[in-house]
């Protein structure tokens, strides 16, 4: 049975690096980049390496700004709760807590989502995220850190694991996002300021990658980029994670009688990367088999120790652990595993994926701008 062994380029910088690279910057101690007098890291959800190397003539600006050797791997696994939190607090998912989509809640024994479910499932951010956050580590030194994103964001269970110790500003155009927090990082010298820009992903996951509202998106991130950052000012842009389209005839539907469910007791995760939670006394090597036996191509399939063992979460704390599933299942290719016994359909109709181990979503653009430019 093969195990989970992520892809992507070997020589890759981990994605956890950069936001404590661009820190060191500040005071002169990076060995990465050059010194600036104050920072901004771009984050572009959903825009993977691959994508924007394919559709260069979208994003001529950007693209211009870094070669087939400016990027960085993403986490395991490459969902947008487990990879922003690592890149704001430059540590992995086994660490900071947020170890995929919907996990299970150890203390109340059932989901909780880490994206936008903490009131909903009773999750307490500054408790279930485990990790000081970069702007905390600035703010120790005395530095002013600013978030920029979209109002509907500000208040949320994710804004406040994992942006808490920054000031959030909303801005919801996505050129005025970026002039925002360039102005920002201009009239306050030694601050952080991190700009979230999630509408290629939006466009993504509704209508597919090389669709006409995927590449405008794109487009009008791209023109956001059109001027350059102040004097002085050193700017990154990167991505959580990449994309994969995901066809009908590529959909996994579990249903009753399935062998795979047998002991099942939740299904966790995401339709590219399944969390698979046993009941008590199920064997997991055994449930494995099963899932392998039955997923064939479609799907490469682990224990909770085996990935553990092999460091696809990166050290793992004690009490993360069992957030964790019992079994995880990476959908290989452009394949997706769907609970089909489930009312609501709505997720299917998702064209636009991540989540798994492929280059496309593992690999995601690492551009340097203004003081930091090569």
């Amino acid at each position: 049975m093969p195990p989970i062994v992520p892809t992507g380029p070997a020589s890759a910088r981990s994605l956890t690096g950069v936001a404590p690279d661009i820190l060191r910057s500040l005071s002169g101690t990076s060995d990465r980049l050059a010194p600036a007098r104050s920072a901004v890291l771009f984050v572009i959800d959903g825009l993977g390496a691959l994508q924007l190397r394919a559709h260069a003539g979208h994003a001529r600006r950007l693209s211009a700004l870094g070669g087939k050797k400016d990027v960085a791997r993403t986490v395991f696994p490459s969902t947008t709760a487990a990879a922003l939190t690592s890149v704001l607090t430059g540590t992995d998912p086994g660490q900071h807590g947020l170890v995929g989509y919907r996990v299970r809640d150890p203390a109340q024994g059932r989901l909780a989502n880490q994206l936008n479910g903490y009131e909903r499932d009773g999750l307490d951010p500054a408790t279930w995220q485990r990790r000081p956050t970069v702007f905390e580590r600035a703010a120790a030194e005395g530095r002013r850190t600013f978030s920029v994103g979209l109002a509907e964001y500000a208040r949320s269970g994710l804004t406040a694991a994992v942006l808490r110790g920054s000031e959030y500003v909303p801005a919801d155009d996505v050129r005025t996002r970026v002039r925002v927090a360039y102005e920002l990082a201009s009239a306050e010298p030694g601050a952080l300021v991190y700009c979230y820009i999630p509408e290629v992903d939006k466009a993504g996951h509704r209508h597919g990658v090389d669709s006409e509202a995927w590449l405008t998106a794109l487009e009008e991130v791209d023109a956001a980029f059109a001027a350059p950052p102040p004097a002085g000012v050193g700017a990154v842009v990167t991505a959580d994670h990449g994309m994969v389209d995901v066809p009908r005839h590529r959909h996994v539907l579990l249903q009753d009688g399935d062998p795979r469910l047998e002991g099942v007791e939740l299904l966790g995760g995401e339709p590219r990367l399944l969390h698979v939670y046993l009941e008590p006394g199920r064997n997991a090597r055994a449930a494995a088999d099963v899932w392998a036996s039955a997923s064939g191509r479609a799907g490469d399939v682990s224990t909770r120790d085996e990935a553990i063992a092999a460091g696809l979460f990166g050290a793992v704390d004690d009490a993360v652990r069992p957030r964790i599933g019992d079994l995880l299942v990476a959908a290989r290719g452009t394949w997706a595993f769907y609970d089909d016994r489930l009312d609501d359909k709505r997720p299917q109709d998702m064209i636009g994926q991540h989540g798994s181990i492929t280059p496309e979503e593992v690999t995601v653009p690492l551009l340097r701008l203004g003081a930091y430019a090569p």
